[in-house]
This record gives structure tokens, C-alpha cells and sequence, in this order.
């Protein structure tokens, strides 16, 4: 069989990364050959994803760039599909993969089903409620058009035979993130920082969401009340140049050491060694909760339950006052232990290839 394989962000490599993995061993096998090429839709440029990053995670270069860049919602998703249009048609394939959320994970699927190509979404079934994330409409979209799922969680599989989806089409694999992230754990590389990070305790900050990041005023209040809840406890914040923009004087924090961006093997040496992660990221939540870090998310909702009812996560939207009261338990050593969900055990990828050789060969 032959199989095309799209990443349009840094995450998404980071979830296919193990499939190509599984691939690998399933060919070296004896089986029936499982031919890929792997399809970045440049969605998302990041100096960190040179080739360095497919380093880090083990994999090829993509076979093909799409080059698409940063636009809007709109015309980033209608370049995808010309651009990819014009690729499906010249390289015949069995089945289309998708993961995750993404413009490119849409846009892709649409491409694939109007050329009469099966359409795979490793995520499927993951939701949210909330239609103001543009990620909820992508999810959407891609699973109404979809032939085959590979879930995380039984409450993914749930969703997608409550929207009237047969059994027989949905296959609940476990989780590929966590898949690279087992495979990656004894790679971890620790970073350069100012703050002692092998001897001292430290909280990991991650923001991107526009919700989040945006308004200035809402990100100078948020960052100066994480800056006093901390009290003397690091705080260790890779940080966008802009978002950092929108701040004045990063200098005055008192407990906020501001990074660039990092590479994966570092992210993940401070992520498994902090004392807590305070995010607004879908796959952070997952991460944590594997790694049992306790883990306070600056979001209303979550596509990502599990995580919240089983794993060390746990919601706080935009109350600071809850903020401080749980950022504060987590301190004195007072939270959740919490549990790995099933299947969050780094054999996803295998169980897909798997399927993927019994549905198409």
C-alpha cells in the first residue's frame, strides 16, 4: 500500500514521527510493504524545525514542502488545498493521513475526499464544544469527512458514535504524542538557562493562544500575577518574540525567566522535571499527564478530558483567583497524583500501522 502522511505544524511532527517509526518496523518484518510519503504543508515556519528537529525525533525530511506560510484562516486553508491538489494528482496513493487540528489537517482531508481518496485522522474524535476555537471547526470538518479513526480515549470514541459514526470504522489506539514522548524520554537534553534547573525547584509557562497572548493589558496582568504567586519559585517561560513584544520591561519580573523557543528534547528535560506547568496547550496537557507533572491549563475547556478526569491536569480559565489557590496547593505539595489514561503506554503507532495494513492491503 501506499500511504501520504501530512504535518502542517511542529506538534503534528511530533505525532507522526512514531508512525513513520512503526512503518519502518512493520516493513522490516517481511509484511506486505507499506510505502509512504511524507507531505509538510508549511503551515507553520519555525527556525526550530530545521533539521535538527527531524533529528531530534529520528525521522526523514519530508518528501515534499508545500511552502504555504502564515495567512489567515482563510487563505492559508484554500492555498493548502491548491498546492496539495496539484501533488495528489500527480502521486497516486491509497489512503490520505491526517493528525491533529490544523488548517492543514482540513484542508488536506477535503483535498483527499473530493479526489476520491480514503481519508485516515489519527485525533479523531476529539472535541472541545467550543466553536470560537478555529482547531473545534477543523475537528469538525475533518471527522464528518473521514473514513477512519484512530482515537486516544474511549471518550473520543464516544463523540464520534454519538455523531452517528459506525463502530467498524473507529479504532481506539492510544495516544502518538505520548508515543514520542516515551521514545524520547531518555534523549532528553537540558538546556541552558540561568536558573539551576538540575537542583532547584522551577514551574514551566507556556502561552499561545490568541485568547491569551493577544490583548497586552490580559497578558501583563497574567504574567504579573503568575510573577507574584511564584514567590521565589523560578518561573521558566520559552516565550514567542511575539508575545515578548507585547510586554514592557521584561526586566521587572521578579521570578520570570523569559527563553526563546526551544527544541523538543529540551522542552521535554523541563517539562518531566517541573514542579508544575502552567499552559494553554492542547498537547502539554497530554504530556503532563503521562508524566504525572501537575498541570493547571489557562483555558475554559478542553478537547482533551481525559486528562482533567484521569491525568494531573486541571482546568482554570481565566480566574486568576483559582490560579493562585492551585498554583499554590501544587507548591506545597498538596495535588492529585493522578493516573495514565489506557493505551498511553508508546505502542499507539504500532496499533495503527497495524490496522492500517489489515484495512488497505
Amino acid at each position: 500500500m501506499h500511504l501520504t502522511i501530512i504535518a502542517g505544524a511542529r506538534p503534528n511532527f511530533v505525532k507522526i514521527a512514531p508512525i513513520i517509526h512503526a512503518i519502518s518496523h512493520h516493513n522490516d518484518q517481511g509484511a506486505a510493504k507499506i510505502d509512504f510519503c511524507l507531505v509538510h504543508t508549511g503551515q507553520h515556519y519555525d527556525e526550530k524545525m530545521s533539521g535538527s528537529f527531524f533529528k531530534d525525533l529520528n525521522i526523514p525530511l519530508p518528501d515534499v514542502n508545500l511552502n504555504v506560510g502564515s495567512h489567515s484562516h482563510a487563505e492559508q486553508t484554500a492555498k493548502i488545498m491548491v498546492a496539495f491538489e496539484k501533488h495528489l494528482m500527480n502521486q497516486s496513493t491509497d489512503c490520505v493521513l491526517v493528525v491533529g487540528d490544523v488548517n492543514s489537517t482540513m484542508a488536506c482531508a477535503i483535498v483527499a475526499k473530493k479526489l476520491g481518496v480514503k481519508v485516515v485522522h489519527v485525533e479523531g474524535g476529539l472535541r472541545s464544544r467550543d466553536m470560537r476555537m478555529p482547531e473545534e471547526i477543523n475537528r469538525l470538518l475533518t471527522d464528518s469527512i473521514t473514513d477512519y479513526f484512530f482515537t486516544t480515549s474511549a471518550l473520543a470514541d464516544t463523540n464520534l458514535l454519538n455523531e452517528g459514526v459506525t463502530a467498524d470504522r473507529i479504532f481506539m489506539v492510544g495516544n502518538t504524542m505520548i508515543d514520542s514522548l516515551v521514545n524520547s524520554l531518555d534523549k532528553a537534553v537540558m538546556p541552558k538557562v540561568e536558573h539551576d534547573i538540575a537542583t532547584a525547584e522551577y514551574i514551566l509557562l507556556t502561552l499561545h493562544r490568541p485568547s491569551n497572548v493577544d490583548d497586552a493589558h490580559k497578558l501583563e496582568t497574567l504574567i504579573e500575577t503568575i510573577d507574584r504567586i511564584a514567590s521565589g519559585v523560578k518561573v521558566l517561560f520559552p516565550i514567542h518574540p511575539r508575545t515578548a513584544s507585547k510586554l514592557t520591561n521584561i526586566e521587572r519580573f521578579d521570578n520570570i525567566e523569559f527563553l526563546s523557543p526551544l527544541p523538543y528534547l529540551e522542552f521535554l528535560y523541563l517539562m518531566k522535571n517541573a514542579k508544575a506547568v502552567v499552559t494553554d496547550s492542547g498537547g502539554i496537557q497530554e504530556e503532563t499527564t503521562y508524566l504525572k507533572v501537575p498541570c493547571l491549563t489557562l483555558r475554559e475547556n478542553t478537547e482533551r478530558p481525559e486528562t482533567i478526569e484521569i491525568g494531573s491536569n486541571q482546568l482554570i480559565g481565566n480566574d486568576l483567583v483559582a490560579l493562585e489557590k492551585s498554583l499554590t496547593a501544587i507548591l506545597s505539595g498538596n495535588w492529585k497524583k493522578g493516573e495514565v489514561p489506557p493505551l498511553w503506554d508508546g505502542n499507539a503507532s504500532k496499533r495503527i500501522v497495524d490496522h492500517l495494513a489489515q484495512l488497505f492491503n
